[in-house]
């Protein structure tokens, strides 16, 4: 998308502008993911007269492309030409993608040039994992962070797959426990949960961890070693057992952070999120 639509306010129901065609999208505040109007992405594309009448006859043409659509794009709740809302078919960013790839059109080569890339890009980090170490620090170069920042990011990266590690060993799902368990690590030393975190700084979509200050980053480094230590001290199997492990790694953190903002005085939880880290490292590197 062009910088004009990716700088547009997020609204629960908008439309972003690509090529100068609209494009319906709803936000999936609990999944935390956006969904765009297959029939608007199929018009952007094909230059179709009529976008409903292509997505028919595509998935007619492409039975296994109708079998994805039906099991993985939703009816979303979205607005019609007329301002009225209306369920309407919609995939998030990974099923667009997807029907894109079945799309002979000149303007969908650089999305599956994209893919391509993506996909060699991830088979090399498989084979040699420093590789996505250099990426990782060469794309947050790129998007204006800090070297210190990036180290300290990156670090954070290794303690959490450690930490995912032991949490696979103690039987716990990956997926939506994951997500549980480190709701729970978020609120003991941070005193929010992750969606409360995320709201306090302005962000949606956004990586938290990408949006936090050094110091948070630290704390939260500080929390999730915590809970990996602790874990394998205590040998907890199963969620609810892994929940009581993490709460005690969060108040590990927590501890540090309330000593540190008596020392201070001011609150460790910044509303900060990567625009002011990246502005300041502009100004940093200006003066």
């Amino acid at each position: 998308m062009n910088k004009e639509s990716q700088q547009e306010g997020i609204k629960d129901h908008s439309i972003v502008l690509f090529h100068e065609k609209k494009v319906r999208r709803h936000w999936d505040d609990e999944n935390e993911l956006w969904y765009f109007s297959v029939v608007d992405v199929i018009g952007v594309l094909t230059d179709s007269v009529n976008s409903t009448d292509y997505l028919k006859k595509i998935r007619k043409r492409d039975e296994e492309l109708g079998i994805y659509i039906g099991t993985n794009c939703p009816q979303v709740e979205m607005l019609t030409e007329s301002g009225k809302k209306r369920k309407m078919l919609a995939g998030n960013t990974e099923n667009i993608f997807r029907i894109i790839q079945s799309i002979p059109s000149k303007k969908a080569e650089p999305f599956k040039l994209w893919l391509a890339k993506v996909g060699s890009e991830r088979i090399e980090e498989i084979e040699d994992p420093e590789l996505a170490f250099d990426r990782a620090m060469q794309t947050y170069l790129k998007k204006g962070y800090s070297k210190e920042w990036i180290n300290q990011r990156l670090k954070s990266i290794e303690i959490r797959k450690e930490l995912t590690n032991e949490w696979n060993e103690r039987d716990v799902k990956e997926g939506l426990e994951y997500a549980i368990l480190t709701d729970e690590i978020t609120k003991a030393w941070a005193g929010k949960s992750v969606k409360q975190y995320k709201q306090f700084k302005d962000l949606k979509k956004q990586n938290l961890k990408d949006n936090m200050t050094n110091l948070e980053l630290v704390l939260n480094m500080l929390a999730e070693v915590s809970t990996t230590e602790i874990s394998k001290k205590q040998k907890p199997s199963g969620l609810t057992e892994n929940k009581r492990v993490a709460q005690k790694g969060g108040d590990a953190a927590a501890q540090a952070r309330r000593s540190i903002e008596k020392e201070t005085g001011e609150s460790v939880i910044s509303p900060q999120n990567a625009k002011h880290l990246q502005s300041k490292n502009k100004k940093k590197l200006t003066n």
